[in-house]
């Protein structure tokens, strides 16, 4: 066995890519007290906020550093539809986005709720909702990516859902943290390493 040394400053994650390419059998949809509301032509900023309030304790950075008009044409292209998950208040707790862009294809782009829902049933109703928009007619596979800086759990849910990995990588990069793209005290059980 070969281990790789990280360069200082930097973070490491194992990528594993799953993918989905039986559509499921229906399943009827809970009452739920999160709902989903579209975002058709998201806010750069409001998008960019619900990004970081869902990713940040797992490093999510990346629609953070890259340009706002790389981002928002990622998000206003009419393939890619973005989703807000509210609490019966109406505030953001959580965040969709199914990118149809590859024909036969729908990824889960992104996925994710704000950390204080988190093991309490609530992503197995966000997945139903997912797959219910994901898997339209003409779709053939549906496809997402976790890490290892990802919830613990997000590997094993994927999978209890139905997904099947067929991928994995390593991927390195400089800590977003150091470089000041996230608040120094973000995913305090990734240590960084200077």
């Amino acid at each position: 066995m070969a281990l790789t040394a990280v360069p200082p400053g930097h973070c490491a994650a194992i990528v594993t890519h799953l993918e989905m390419t039986e559509r499921p059998r229906p399943q009827p949809l809970r009452v739920h007290p999160l709902r989903l509301v579209a975002w058709p032509q998201p806010d750069l900023a409001k998008y960019r906020t619900l990004f970081s309030r869902v990713g940040t304790p797992w490093l999510w950075f990346s629609r953070t550093v890259m340009p706002g008009a790389a981002v928002a044409a990622i998000i206003g292209d009419p393939a890619v539809e973005v989703y807000a998950v509210a609490d019966p208040r109406g505030i953001e707790v959580g965040i969709l986005e199914l990118d149809f862009r590859e024909p036969g294809n729908c990824e889960i782009g992104y996925f994710g709720l704000v950390p204080e829902l988190n093991g309490n049933g609530h992503g197995r109703w966000l997945m139903g909702e997912a797959l219910a928009r994901a898997w339209r007619k003409d779709v053939t596979r549906v496809w997402v990516h976790t890490c290892s800086l990802d919830h613990p759990s997000a590997l094993n849910f994927y999978r209890a859902q139905g997904f099947v990995a067929f991928k994995r990588e390593i991927e390195t990069f400089p800590d977003p943290r150091l470089t000041g793209h996230l608040p120094r005290n973000a995913a305090p059980q990734v240590p960084i390493l200077s």
